[in-house]
């Protein structure tokens, strides 16, 4: 592994198999603007299996491979890459998210000021499918492009660059916020941090596109929610037992405000209503899985999730998606 100078951000890449699930990803890393490209940090189960293609991190300020055996938790996987960045900015590109060439330097700015996390916005890489224009709202509705750069209490999951000291004071339970960047955000904010959307930073971000795929996600993603929202916000017993009984209500409310973003990003007379169907059934199972995390804890969740965030082309009907750097 090459060993350079500090680098200004860490990126953490994470597979679940081999380095071949992570070329595309790269390949628009390799295209950014920034001076000084990124660390490279490759979180994967071993170094044996991951058949690293070195010639292709080459350029790149550092790189670094971090053994975390079977992944069976994306959290973990990623705290454990944190815990191993050198740079004071650290941020995680999914193997599903494909940034512009102004990304790395939006961030490396905008981190220059007192922000504990800088956000990116998202844009649709595989737009030709409701489903996935219904997943991307699910999951993304206030930082789906286009926005506007704000202060905000809340960022992408899994889409900000977070100042390393910041995460690292959260000490074990890193490993657990990291599943969840709402409950993290929540966390950060306590402590008196600040957070910004950033839209210079913008990426593709490649959704689920078979149906089956999107309703599995956001069940799991649901139940993660639910228990890691119950757990840090130490809700009562009493709590739980409201939450669980609001149920009918909660995805109506959520399609009141994903309705919203659709609006505001000016894409209405193009998704609705034709998206609405798919829309709510991946509420009711986000809402399904939410309630069984208050009733009963994440259980295999993340496990159970490690798939869909981790190689998402096998939940994606494209054959190819273009590059966009």
């Amino acid at each position: 592994m090459n060993n350079q100078n500090s680098a200004a951000m860490s990126v953490l890449l994470v597979t679940p198999t081999d380095y071949g699930v992570l070329k595309k990803a790269v390949r628009h890393l390799r295209a950014q603007t920034v001076k000084q490209l990124p660390e490279i940090i490759v979180v994967a189960p071993s170094i044996e299996n991951l058949r690293l293609e070195e010639q292709e991190l080459a350029d790149f300020q550092s790189y670094r491979v971090v053994e975390v055996g079977t992944i069976r938790s994306t959290g973990k996987a990623l705290a454990a890459g944190v815990r191993q960045a050198s740079a004071p900015v650290v941020t995680y590109l999914e193997e599903h998210s494909y940034p512009e060439v102004g990304w790395a330097e939006a961030l490396i700015r905008r981190h220059s000021e007192p922000w504990a996390g800088v956000g990116s916005v998202l844009a649709n890489a595989n737009p030709e499918s409701l489903t996935s224009w219904a997943h991307l709202y699910t999951d993304f509705g206030p930082w789906v492009d286009p926005a506007q750069p704000t202060e905000t209490i809340n960022l992408g999951g899994h889409h900000t660059a977070y100042k390393r000291d910041a995460l690292l004071e959260l000490g074990p339970s890193l490993d657990h916020l990291l599943e969840t960047d709402l409950i993290l955000n929540s966390e950060l904010h306590k402590r008196g941090y600040r957070l910004f959307l950033e839209p210079a930073a913008r990426s593709y971000h490649l959704n689920c596109s078979r149906i089956g795929s999107h309703l599995r996600a956001e069940y799991h993603g649901g139940r993660l929610f639910g228990a890691a929202r119950a757990q840090y916000e130490g809700w009562s017993p009493f709590r739980r037992l409201l939450y669980i009984g609001g149920m009918p209500l909660i995805p109506l409310v959520r399609l009141k405000r994903i309705l919203a973003e659709i609006r505001r990003s000016g894409r209405q007379r193009f998704l609705l209503p034709g998206v609405l169907p798919t829309l709510m059934a991946g509420l009711i199972g986000h809402t399904l899985g939410e309630v069984v995390g208050y009733a009963f804890g994440a259980g295999d969740a993340a496990e159970q999730r490690v798939g869909f965030e981790l190689n998402r082309g096998l939940h994606a009907k494209e054959k190819r998606v273009p590059d966009f750097a």
